[in-house]
């Protein structure tokens, strides 16, 4: 029967990893997987090791829930050990790269003065040498940028970091993806292979098409018999795509958690930041079986975690005409490329700038600016999206905020009136140096920290964006709060909660200026 038609089962989890770590871009493009494995992986480690039951302590703690502490049992402590030796043995590269730039920031803060920048190169560590430019803004504040394309053909991007584990559905939450690495698991297939390996295309696109064992096993390189039984356990020989997946007329947007919509028209099909996990049960909900055989444009608001989601998009990379990605500030430490991060993992792109549209069949798509959520870091690598398809025009806010809701009065004045507005308004969000202590090579105080948060528009911002746009429907996104996210969002809100006591504001608000609004929860969905 190793021949026989067959296809991935629906329950397949996917957990891209670099050096065991959950895979998202700040540990794979490699100036920055550089400083988080050298500035934050490698010290929570060996925190770990001194203190194991501190770690699994504060891992059991709801209160603690989304902090950097490894959850993995004493008694497999020596595994990590291991772990943590061969990092430090194989990516001496990376921990050296990550302390030259350590560095190199302090160079210029103590001789970068306003006056000619050339006497530094040489004194510059051997690890930049070829990699950067540094350079001054008008107000004469040095910085040092990275050639980014560069660095990717250097010793420091290493693809051998590269593998993927493949296991069914635990019924449980897995560990929070930025602090446990994942163990060797008896039920767990390892694959050794890098993200953008043809095997694994073929692989997810067993979802739609049919293979076979023997196939899959070849392309995966799969020698071992006990790996392969594991493969065979992931696979069924029924389709599991849903019968209404595709749509004959009209237009139709599906909600399909957290900031992930579905917009299909009978020619098209556009997903914004897909995050689709196959974790939970739960039967109000749609999964990749939802999803259309084929997507044409695939669109990235920002680089965070929950939004450029590898898991997801692994499972996706054969079905996708493009991925529409923000264009980045060309070599800022905290802004790498979204674009180059893609097409190193073998994706098609379109990078896009404000205002650049791509067309669609039947519509189109219109990048459009984001303000705020990055902790006040020069990021631009972000993008809302204006999309006109079937008809309906549609704004995809993500988390951008209202604090400054002139901008949006621009947006309507250059593309018109929004018919859909899709809102973020996680409004309290974490601190600064939760997401990016490993790039900050010089210390901010907690109060400093602390005041510059990841956070989206609270009521006034996104009643400012609503007035703005004039938009006569308004849905706020589901803040991580979808049980299947858990893994990822690591976030616990209840009835008291300050975002959801900003969104009941909100929703009051639109309903008294006759304004349809919703606070989004698992699964919606909107036909014409």
């Amino acid at each position: 029967m190793s021949d026989a038609p067959m296809f991935l089962r629906s329950k397949a989890i996917v957990e891209p990893l670099v050096d065991r770590f959950f895979g998202w871009m700040h540990t794979v493009a490699p100036v920055q997987a550089s400083m988080n494995l050298a500035y934050l992986q490698v010290p929570m480690l060996e925190s770990y090791l001194q203190s194991p039951q501190v770690h699994i302590a504060a891992s059991n703690n709801p209160e603690l829930r989304g902090g950097f502490f490894v959850n993995i049992a004493e008694e497999r402590s020596d595994e990590v050990r291991d772990l943590l030796d061969s990092i430090k043995r194989d990516r001496a590269a990376m921990i050296r790269f990550a302390n030259a730039i350590a560095e190199g920031q302090e160079l210029l803060r103590v001789n970068a003065t306003g006056f000619d920048l050339t006497p530094l190169y040489p004194k510059l560590p051997p690890e930049l040498n070829g990699l950067v430019e540094l350079a001054y803004d008008t107000d004469n504040q040095a910085a040092v940028r990275f050639i980014e394309p560069l660095v990717y053909k250097s010793p420091v991007y290493m693809e051998s970091r590269q593998s993927v584990q493949l296991s069914l559905e635990p019924g449980y939450e897995r560990p929070f993806i930025l602090s446990t690495p994942r163990l060797p698991s008896p039920d767990v297939l390892e694959l050794p292979l890098p993200f953008r390996h043809d095997g694994l295309k073929e692989l997810f696109m067993a979802r739609v098409r049919p293979t076979s064992l023997n196939a899959l096993r070849e392309a995966l390189e799969i020698g071992d018999d006990a790996q392969a039984a594991l493969l065979a356990g992931l696979l069924s020989e029924q389709p599991s795509g849903a019968p209404d997946r595709h749509i004959e007329a009209g237009g139709r947007v599906r909600y399909f958690g957290h900031a992930c919509l579905v917009m299909q028209s009978p020619q098209a099909a556009v997903v914004t930041d897909p995050f689709i996990s196959a974790d939970s049960t739960a039967g109000d909900r749609y999964t990749l079986d939802d999803l259309p055989d084929f997507i044409d444009l695939v669109l990235i608001t920002h680089g965070h975690q929950d939004h450029i989601v590898l898991e997801t998009l692994l499972q996706l990379r054969g079905r996708i005409g493009a991925v529409v990605a923000p264009r980045s500030s060309r070599g800022n430490l905290e802004d790498p490329s979204i674009a180059l991060y893609l097409k190193n993992l073998g994706f098609p792109v379109v990078e896009v700038d404000d205002f650049d549209e791509v067309e669609i069949p039947g519509g189109k798509v219109v990048a459009t600016p984001f303000l705020g959520e990055h902790c006040d870091l020069d990021i631009r690598g972000k993008s809302t999206y204006w999309v006109e398809m079937a008809g309906k025009a549609m704004f995809v806010g993500a988390d951008s905020s209202g604090i400054d809701p002139v901008l949006y009065r621009y947006i309507r004045e250059h593309l018109g009136q929004v018919d859909l507005a899709f809102l973020g308004m996680e409004c309290d969000g974490a601190s600064l140096t939760w997401l990016y202590q490993a790039l900050l090579t010089k210390p901010v105080t907690k109060k400093m920290s602390d005041s510059r948060k990841l956070s989206g528009s609270n009521a006034e911002q996104a009643a400012a964006i609503m007035t703005e746009l004039g938009a006569s429907e308004a849905y706020v996104y589901a803040m991580g709060e979808e049980d299947w996210l858990g893994h990822v969002m690591a976030t616990t809100y209840n009835d008291d909660t300050y975002q959801i006591k900003q969104i009941n504001e909100f929703l009051t608000w639109c309903s008294d200026r006759g304004i349809h609004a919703e606070h989004l929860f698992r699964q919606r969905e909107w036909r014409w």
